[in-house]
């Protein structure tokens, strides 16, 4: 190898060295908020600094960076179940299996999910818009009463405006199929949609919502107090909702497409 060779070899391993640095720092700012998200939708949110910095990276070395410095996400799994679809309650057909979402407020999906503490379980009752992704409804109690489910769909339906009439998708537990439940989506105007065959795969937007804030914001910890356990919980909507990028929204930001596109 010539001299000049040489020395530009070793400028150009300087130079890499310094984009690693950055690159590893900026990541570690990301994690401090978002703890868990994985390394596409990190790239995605540091990508304006980089190009600040004149870095140009491609998402094969970026995830060697993250391999070389343990920085990959590994997903877990959690599973418990908070549906109870034995009941004599009415049940309704799914009305979103076959149709295109191609606007906010065309369809919510619902869901319940749990949340674990030192002293019992909490429960987490979520209501998603199926185009925009934002969670537009959220409660969490320490019951799976329909309280929770009711009290999620109220704040939903705060924001929603009065010429908005989404279908609302769930699964057939008791909490959806109740006579009030039920009564509160017909008085607004809400057509009524449910899961028929196979519960999960049917409803499976809010499903992985509920997957998204266990992995990625930690909710999946056991926590000390119920308290805590609740502050963690909105905390992890409000970051879902205006700093998480979606791949499915072209590494957009839910809160971000639904206020645009309605």
């Amino acid at each position: 190898m010539s001299r000049q060779n040489y020395y530009r070899q070793r400028k150009k391993r300087a130079r890499y060295q310094v984009d690693e640095t950055l690159i590893t720092e900026l990541v570690k700012t990301e994690r401090k908020v978002q703890s868990r998200l994985g390394g596409r939708k990190v790239l995605e949110l540091i990508k304006k600094d980089l190009n600040d910095s004149d870095i140009s990276i491609g998402r094969d070395r970026f995830f060697r960076i993250l391999r070389k410095n343990n920085m990959l996400i590994e997903k877990k799994k959690s599973k418990a179940k908070t549906t109870n679809s034995r009941h004599c309650l009415p049940v309704f057909h799914n009305l979103v299996k076959d149709i295109a979402i191609s606007k906010p407020n065309q369809a919510w999906c619902s869901d319940l999910t749990y949340i674990k503490t030192e002293t019992g379980f909490m429960y987490a009752s979520l209501i998603t818009d199926m185009y925009s992704r934002k969670i537009v409804g959220a409660y969490i109690g320490d019951s799976l009463e329909h309280f929770g489910c009711l009290t999620a769909l109220d704040k939903a339906l705060r924001d929603l405006p009065m010429d908005g009439h989404p279908m609302h998708h769930s699964d057939r537990g008791t909490q959806y199929c109740c006579h009030e439940y039920v009564e509160k989506l017909t008085k607004r105007g809400l057509s009524i949609s449910m899961t028929e065959i196979n519960h999960c795969y049917e409803n499976a937007l809010a499903e992985r919502v509920n997957g998204i804030l266990k992995q990625e914001y930690e909710l999946d910890s056991v926590f000390r107090t119920k308290k805590q356990a609740k502050i963690a919980f909105y905390q992890a909507v409000n970051l879902y909702n205006n700093r998480r990028p979606h791949m499915s929204l072209k590494y957009r930001i839910p809160n971000e497409v639904h206020r645009r596109a309605a």
